[in-house]
């Protein structure tokens, strides 16, 4: 049987050979019927459409665009937050027909996912800049947008409205009547010698953000909090960080975390010491994720929008490569997305006068 190819279908729809093409490339050219037409004749004849790599090298794009993670794509997969941004992602980009490759920060035999893999631009999300797989990203040229991270020069970002979002916590528990407050957070500097977790590279500059945030109202209010920070958000140092703040002599009647994770890092502390929340010790989270309804009692947090986050982002990201094709100069626009809190049942006003 000879090689099928646009003009024999072509010919036997009775079309134009681009009028095929667009079928397969540009379908906004053509009306629904006519492409429904010629895919069936493609189908009919054995067709599956034009070799990906001709098409990429003739149109110089690659159709792809990467995510980077600092993490291997199984553990960012298990993250309820990295899994809701990327389906948003997903979704928001599912009409351009460009593909998303997930880029671990590492390969195995000495392959940089960053570097060897092709693609149209680049989602950092949550990577400190100065990360190697960043590097290899900036060197290539690519567009990038930085997600929940300080972004390089001449890039794009979308950012959580971290500071507001840590006032609005504090203020609460300030509402609430409490004067001993305790903060579990993030180390922004990690000590010598140490070798965290590869998920907490990025954590620096959001943990500095939120810092600013918490400490405006606890200033104001002459509060002065007893931070405890961990080098690494994963455990034991979360759990050993939230033992720690509670158990000393003079225990915080209540606790603003980073995250939801280390929320619940405190609560279960709290168990272990004969505590209860929120009688003995109220509890604040970050992000809203999965586990702040989970958790019990449900966890009081900052409600951040996944699917806002993810959608602007691959906005930002799709703009950047339409400038970067039409070979305009990057516009380093930053997009800020707002935050609320959600009261649950981990909240009460202290049991007695400070």
């Amino acid at each position: 049987m000879s090689r099928v190819t646009l003009q024999t279908i072509a010919d036997k729809v009775g079309v134009s050979r681009m009028t095929v093409s667009n079928a397969f490339s540009r379908p906004d050219q053509l009306s629904a019927e006519m492409r429904r037409t010629i895919l069936a004749a493609a189908a009919d004849l054995g067709y599956v459409g034009p070799d990906p790599s001709a098409r990429a090298l003739a149109r110089g794009t690659t159709g792809a665009v990467g995510v980077l993670l600092t993490e291997s794509v199984g553990a960012a997969f298990r993250d309820p937050i990295a899994a809701a941004f990327f389906g948003a992602v997903a979704e928001e980009l599912a009409p351009t027909g460009l593909a998303v490759v997930l880029l671990p920060s590492t390969g195995s035999e000495g392959t940089i996912p960053a570097r060897d893999i092709p693609m149209d631009g680049a989602l950092v999300y949550g990577c400190a800049a100065d990360y190697p797989a960043v590097g290899w990203l900036v060197k290539r040229r690519l567009p990038l947008v930085f997600v929940d991270g300080e972004p390089v020069d001449g890039a794009a970002s979308v950012l959580l409205d971290e500071q507001h979002g840590a006032r609005l916590g504090a203020q609460h528990l300030l509402d609430l009547g409490h004067r001993r407050i305790g903060i579990l957070t993030m180390n922004v500097a990690v000590p010598p010698g140490f070798a965290p977790d590869p998920a907490s590279a990025g954590s620096g500059f959001v943990a500095r953000e939120r810092q600013i945030g918490w400490m405006e109202p606890l200033d104001r209010a002459g509060v002065t909090p007893v931070v405890m920070e961990v080098h690494d958000n994963a455990e034991p140092y979360v759990s050993e960080g939230a033992r720690r703040l509670l158990a000393g002599p003079d225990r915080p009647t209540a606790v603003l975390c980073f995250s939801d994770l280390m929320a619940a890092a405190v609560v279960h502390a709290a168990e272990e010491l004969g505590l209860r929340v929120p009688q003995d010790v109220s509890v604040v989270g970050f992000d809203d994720s999965p586990l702040a309804r989970r958790l019990r009692p449900t966890l009081t947090t900052i409600r951040q929008d996944f699917a806002a986050k993810g959608k602007a982002a691959a906005a930002a990201l799709t703009s950047s490569i339409a400038r970067f094709r039409a070979g305009e100069a990057p516009e380093p626009q930053q997009h800020r997305i707002l935050v609320d809190l959600v009261v649950r049942d981990s909240t009460a006003p202290p049991a007695s006068a400070d």
